[in-house]
């Protein structure tokens, strides 16, 4: 079993800056993928971006140029810097862990966190 756990967020004006970051416990060695995902309250969550074991990331479209994830293999975290933030990115943030397996990024995570709240105020 992989444990995953999320810190950061909070409340930031439009414009603004934040990050949130996860750390990983547990069988880390068959994690691939890290990734971030939101729930605003009333809508489905969704993917926001996530990151390969070898470093390489993706982005969803509402977010690619303004988030930056990166991740830190000996310490088993993965962090998600958000600038340029917007109202619409309210939402509880998720870190999620994905056991090695082939299919696109987005989906399959195995293991999640408790999420973190962000709130973009206008």
């Amino acid at each position: 079993q992989v444990q995953v756990a999320e810190s950061g967020g909070g409340l930031v004006q439009a414009g603004g800056s934040l990050s949130v970051s996860c750390v990983a416990s547990g069988r880390t060695w068959s994690i691939d993928f890290m990734g971030w995902f939101r729930q605003a309250p009333g809508k489905e969550r969704e993917f926001v971006a996530a990151i390969s074991w070898s470093g390489i990331p993706y982005y969803s479209d509402s977010v690619k140029g303004r988030f930056t994830i990166s991740r830190d293999n000996a310490k088993n975290t993965v962090s998600l810097q958000m600038n340029s933030l917007k109202p619409e990115d309210s939402a509880v943030y998720y870190c999620a862990a994905r056991r090695t397996r082939i299919g696109t990024p987005e989906y399959d995570y195995d293991y999640w966190g408790q999420g973190t709240q962000v709130t973009v105020s206008s």
